[in-house]
């Protein structure tokens, strides 16, 4: 999944930790990499690619269409006359401009759920990073992952992008576990069942 723009171009943490240069602590993160390498990432880009599969397989199969009639126009160039020149030409345009608007539109709906995507993931992502950050001591954190980031060159031993993923995902593995079921309940203790009453003995004559 190809996701476009910054999400967080610096995450700064001074306020919290006091802004110390001299001693203070930075990281890296290539956020977008983080996003999608997520399990929750790798699923919603699944999800998408399952949705725009159809949608892409209709360009497709429009492109073919067209590629078939300049291939037949190009074939007759001559032998056939001008009045089906000129329809061939006439349907290639139009088939062409129909695709264009079809490219346009499917491209600006995937353009929508990927930033969809971006902000159910990115707030989340972003407070494992804020509490990433301040466990281990560091000032600021900066996304690396555009090309028009300030950053020239950062050492691998500050990048944190792995550990994020990790954190991101034990996180949601957390909160999504389901709940354990309850105890079923015990049943009520019952008293002993009361024993019968002993029959009577028969009445003893008298002594004549």
């Amino acid at each position: 999944m190809n996701i476009k723009g910054l999400l967080i171009p610096a995450l700064v943490l001074a306020s919290t930790l006091g802004l110390q240069a001299q001693s203070g602590k930075i990281a890296v993160i290539y956020l977008q990499g983080a996003i999608v390498n997520t399990k929750d990432g790798q699923k919603a880009a699944a999800d998408l690619d399952a949705k725009t599969a159809p949608k892409k397989k209709e360009i497709e199969q429009k492109q073919n269409e067209i590629n078939s009639l300049q291939d037949e126009l190009n074939k007759g160039q001559n032998t056939l006359n001008e009045t089906r020149k000129n329809e061939i030409y006439k349907n290639i345009e139009y088939k062409k401009k129909t695709l264009q608007r079809d490219i346009e539109d499917a491209q600006a709906e995937l353009d929508q759920d990927q930033q969809k995507i971006l902000q159910q993931l990115g707030g989340k992502i972003q407070a494992v990073i804020e509490k990433y950050a301040r466990d281990h001591g560091f000032i600021m954190v900066l996304d690396v992952s555009s090309p028009q980031s300030p950053v020239f060159y950062a050492s691998p031993s500050i990048d944190i992008t792995k550990e994020i993923i990790e954190l991101y995902d034990q996180s949601s593995a957390t909160l999504s576990a389901p709940a354990p079921a309850p105890k079923p309940a015990a049943p009520p203790a019952t008293s002993p069942a009361a024993r019968p009453p002993a029959p009577a003995r028969p009445a003893t004559p008298p002594n004549k």
